[in-house]
């Protein structure tokens, strides 16, 4: 388990990635929930503090456990599953910042759910997302979350709990005598690869490795955005694109547990924009059910890349958050089935109106899943003079 060392480096990370994706440093009587797992009990007490110290208002949630999740889905009635508790609502218009500690006691207690009932619940609950996405438009909110090492995440990861946690420690710089200096340099070494990105002007992106042959149209009014403080840890760069020009086939390598569900070799043929062809080596039905969630499911919100001289993590974690960040010997893409980000519109995100995010193809849905190919990949940049460019090269970028 961490030690309380590593907690404390863990709640200084994390402040500083609040303030960082807040782009504003946190301000006496502000408001901020801190939701969490139960086995991330240590560290939220730590933050709890943290925060009263600076004269912040703490709102704690614990999440719900798994067998109360497993009851939920199981007995929820229509009404039950839609329902949305008094005073969240008021609560969400109203926080500044939101700390989520993940740290999940299982991974599939869900499987044997109706994916389409999971996908009613979270529909329902978009209410709440929509509130904060204005809200963080605004400037007037933000977030960020980590993942604390569980024995199940050290099961599913096929390591010991020892193994899984010195993963963790590495990936997020928690061995390091400054941690958040550490994910300072990061920061601004990102920062650089995302202004050369974004100063590009690309008619489309094309995706080659051995099992995948995509084209992605980043559209226009876009910036790549990412290391941003939203997720510990973090260094992929992204980019949120028009899902109408999205053709060609993606092929996630690794496995992916979503929703209490467990998925492998997961292949998606795109035409037009959207998802036409589903495959999957398990859990194929799971992830078809996903894509029907609603009509912005099976289109395209996000395109990520990840350098691996930024990243650490060199092994499989049975958790997107640091799967999507994945170094190793070969970096890795991913993209993401689902809602786009705002942040990576080029203008003002506060007046990204619904007329003007479907104009631009920025897409909307209740889902976001992030879906990761780790295999060795070329990535290159069409330009609208008709030039191109190898953006991307066995896991470095080409800046």
């Amino acid at each position: 388990m961490l030690s309380l060392k590593n907690l404390e480096n863990y709640a200084d990370v994390l402040l500083w990635a609040l303030a960082t994706a807040k782009k504003a440093a946190l301000k006496k009587n502000e408001i901020v929930l801190i939701q969490y797992d139960l086995p991330a009990l240590g560290l939220a007490e730590i933050l709890y503090g943290r925060l009263l110290d600076m004269g912040i208002h703490p709102v704690q949630r614990m999440g719900a456990t798994c067998r109360m999740e497993k009851s939920f889905y199981r007995k929820a009635d229509s009404k039950q599953l839609l329902f949305l508790a008094p005073g969240d609502k008021d609560l969400y218009k109203k926080i500044n910042g939101r700390i989520f500690l993940h740290a999940p006691e299982s991974l599939t207690h869900l499987k044997d759910i109706d994916p389409a009932k999971i996908g009613k619940a979270v529909v329902s609950r978009k209410a709440l997302k929509d509130i904060l996405d204005r809200r963080e438009e605004r400037r007037q909110y933000s977030w960020t979350l980590c993942l604390l090492p569980t024995e199940e995440l050290a099961r599913q990861a096929k390591m010991t709990l020892r193994q899984y946690t010195q993963q963790v420690i590495k990936g997020c710089y928690l061995d390091k005598d400054n941690p958040v200096g550490e994910w300072k340099r990061i920061h601004q070494e990102a920062t650089a690869v995302k202004k050369w990105l974004s100063s590009l002007s690309v008619k489309d992106f094309h995706l080659e490795s051995a099992n995948m042959d995509l084209r992605i149209t980043p559209g226009e009014k876009r910036r790549w955005a990412g290391v941003s403080g939203h997720n510990v840890p973090s260094f992929e760069v992204f980019v949120s694109p028009d899902w109408r020009g999205t053709e060609g086939f993606y092929f996630a390598n690794l496995p992916s547990f979503r929703s209490g569900n467990y998925v492998e070799n997961v292949r998606i043929t795109f035409a037009k924009g959207k998802a036409v062809r589903v495959e999957a080596g398990k859990g194929e039905t799971f992830v078809k059910k996903q894509l029907a969630m609603d009509e912005g499911a099976n289109r395209l919100g996000e395109f990520s890349l990840t350098d691996k001289r930024f990243s650490r993590i060199d092994r499989f974690m049975a958790e997107t958050l640091f799967d999507e960040n994945f170094g190793g010997k070969e970096g890795n893409c991913h993209v993401a089935l689902g809602s786009s980000y705002s942040d990576t519109f080029s203008g003002d995100p506060a007046r990204l109106t619904p007329a003007l995010r479907k104009k631009l193809g920025f897409n909307d849905s209740a889902l976001h899943w992030d879906l990761v190919n780790t295999e060795p990949k070329t990535v290159t940049a069409h330009l609208t003079n008709g030039k191109k460019i190898v953006i991307y090269d066995r896991g470095l970028f080409t800046i």
